[in-house]
């Protein structure tokens, strides 16, 4: 299977892009991995609700737009479904076995994801209704990929 993670905004850390290319390295095994960074847009302090949805809008677009047609899109989102680390191996497996063949995982920037993008999204996925920086949620999501894959090809490493 082909997984796309679509996220907003750059890693400007050393110690994220580290962590990114090293769980990309684990990955390469298992998937094609394509990490999609896209711009954010500025989000000044004090902003009302409608410069709020201006904002999600518009990532929402850039976001949209790196999406293939054919993708299996996941989303993540406070809102989300909670899986552990056995669902979402379980998950994953059960999408590859029906003909997924492009899974697209979403994060999204600061002010999370426009309505264009959760309507687009297949499914959601919540790590917890804690909020965490989107570059650590970027190494968060392939660690619990990579750790997805451990589990279904039951190599140790999960527990």
């Amino acid at each position: 299977m082909r997984i796309t993670v679509v996220c907003v905004g750059k890693l400007k850390e050393k110690y994220w892009r580290d962590a990114i290319a090293e769980y990309s390295k684990r990955l390469s095994r298992y998937h094609k991995l394509d990490i999609v960074e896209l711009p954010d847009e500025k989000t000044p302090d004090n902003m009302s609700e409608a410069q709020e949805l201006e904002v999600k809008k518009k990532e929402g677009e850039r976001i949209c737009k790196a999406i293939k047609d054919d993708a299996f899109v996941v989303a993540l989102a406070i809102e989300g479904k909670t899986r552990s680390s056995e669902e979402l191996a379980d998950f994953m497996q059960k999408k590859a076995v029906s003909g997924v063949s492009h899974m697209v995982f979403v994060i999204g920037g600061s002010l999370g994801l426009s309505n264009d993008v959760m309507q687009r999204a297949d499914d959601t996925i919540s790590f917890s209704r804690m909020t965490f920086p989107h570059q650590m949620m970027r190494v968060i999501l392939l660690e619990q990929i990579y750790r997805a894959e451990r589990i279904n090809r039951k190599e140790p490493y999960h527990k």
